[in-house]
């Protein structure tokens, strides 16, 4: 039976706030399904039936003691690996692979991967090796440390003795790649690019690897089908452009309350580019920008590039909403509604089910709460309407949705708890309304939506 969450832990993060306590809960629990999923993968690849599977399971088995023999050097550094966001989607994918009946990929070719995440354990806690590795699409990425660029589809071999990285190929001359102090991997040969890593948020805390090398980094995640765009590659130019917005982030967390930092100093462990969504306009519209999580990828914000600092600041704030909430629900479940999608909600086109309906709702009274802060203390007029006008439009859309919500008899005692408290910021800032210019814009705003709904789909919830 599992234990009951405290109840000031579900009011705080009924609030969209969540202190050290809270947070320190939920990354918990999810470190400890990833290490239940990676201990299910390894059983379920021992007892696959096809002989393709058994000779996965084999070299898997090879791996896993390098895995293990690299964590006795060095347990944090493999356990940052293995509880890396993206090490997720990689696992079920796998799992699902070799568990579900019916089409499914090649067992083997998944848990291929496994080598390269074994190797990448060896390198970063300091372990001497020797392996061979199969590329990917012309590619052999290394979780956390970069990914070499190869001619062919033949297996690579890799010798590491503790501090430099030997790639050799039958067909093309070796790179070296050093190893740096922080358990990095850089080199000046072009075919090899290393992880870019982004300053942690607070002192103390993780950097950021703005990854876009990694091969499971938007495989299986259904991009098209949430209204994302593809998965980016970033040249020189375009990291440094997100270095530069990156740099001020902060601060502008800082002014929705020190609680913004602590979360994503905490709960954000990479940032996936993406490239922006067609169609889009110049900068500064908000067309121009896509953003979502992954429930199997905790920690990880996929994100074109905001087109400024205060909308990056803002999209981290929206997206580490549903980092939360989708692992408080997993610790205790909110409700027992189905899955049917019957509700409108203002932010989308189409009817939402009422899981993604409190999804929503609580990344966007985030969001209202966010931009409300930040136009109390922008000492620009026009940052200050800009808020204003953010904060009334997403207050306005969660208030569209809460009768809802309120009403669902399918809420559990949690879920009662975090609706209530969903509420009770909703009106807490209603003590300090935008202009009222803003007020009938959002109201018209969310008027509309609902009339284009439901011309579109024929009824409203």
């Amino acid at each position: 039976m599992r234990a009951p969450v405290a109840g000031r832990i579900l009011r705080e993060l009924g609030r969209t706030e969540g202190g050290h306590e809270a947070l320190g809960l939920l990354v918990r629990d999810q470190h400890t399904r990833r290490m239940v999923l990676l201990r299910a993968l390894l059983d379920a690849a021992e007892s696959a039936p096809a002989a393709s599977g058994r000779r996965a399971a084999a070299r898997m088995r090879d791996d896993w003691a390098l895995l293990e023999a690299a964590e006795r050097k060095d347990r944090e550094a493999v356990r940052g690996l293995l509880l890396y966001p993206l090490t997720g989607p990689w696992a079920q994918r796998c799992l699902y692979g070799l568990t579900v009946p019916g089409p499914a990929p090649r067992p083997g070719a998944g848990l291929d991967h496994f080598g390269a995440l074994a190797a990448a354990a060896a390198v970063r806690a300091g372990l001497p090796f020797t392996t061979r590795l199969q590329p990917r699409d012309g590619t052999l990425a290394l979780p956390l440390l970069g990914a070499l660029r190869v001619p062919g589809p033949e297996p690579v071999e890799i010798a590491f003795d503790g501090g430099e990285l030997t790639f050799g190929g039958r067909a093309w001359s070796r790179v070296a790649v050093r190893r740096a102090a922080e358990g990095t991997a850089h080199c000046g040969d072009p075919r090899w690019q290393s992880v870019f890593r982004l300053p942690a948020v607070l002192p103390g805390s993780h950097p950021v690897p703005l990854d876009d090398l990694h091969p499971y980094r938007t495989e299986g995640g259904g991009l098209e089908r949430h209204g994302l765009s593809s998965g980016a590659a970033l040249d020189d130019r375009e990291r440094k452009a997100w270095s530069e917005s990156w740099s001020g982030i902060e601060p502008l967390l800082r002014i929705g309350g020190e609680h913004r930092t602590a979360e994503a100093a905490v709960l954000l462990r990479c940032l996936v580019p993406l490239a922006p969504p067609p169609g889009s306009g110049p900068t500064g519209e908000s067309a121009s920008h896509c953003s979502g999580t992954r429930r199997e990828a905790f920690g990880a914000v996929l994100s074109s590039k905001p087109s400024t600092p205060a909308y990056f600041a803002a999209t981290l704030v929206h997206e580490l909403q549903h980092t939360k909430l989708a692992a408080l629900c997993a610790l205790a479940p909110l409700h027992h509604e189905d899955a049917a999608p019957r509700h409108f909600a203002p932010w989308r086109s189409d009817p939402r089910p009422f899981d993604g309906l409190l999804q929503g709702a609580y990344s966007h009274i985030a969001l209202a709460d966010y931009w409300q802060r930040f136009a109390l203390g922008a000492r620009n007029s026009a940052h200050r309407d800009l808020a204003w006008a953010e904060h009334a439009r997403c207050r306005a859309q969660v208030g569209a949705v809460l009768p809802v919500l309120a009403g669902s008899g399918a809420l559990t005692r949690e879920g009662r708890t975090v609706v209530n408290e969903m509420i009770a910021l909703y009106d807490h800032l209603a003590d300090q309304p935008p202009p009222s210019g803003h007020l009938a814009r959002a109201a018209a705003y969310v008027d509309t939506a609902r009339v284009i709904w439901c011309q579109r789909n024929g009824t409203q919830r």
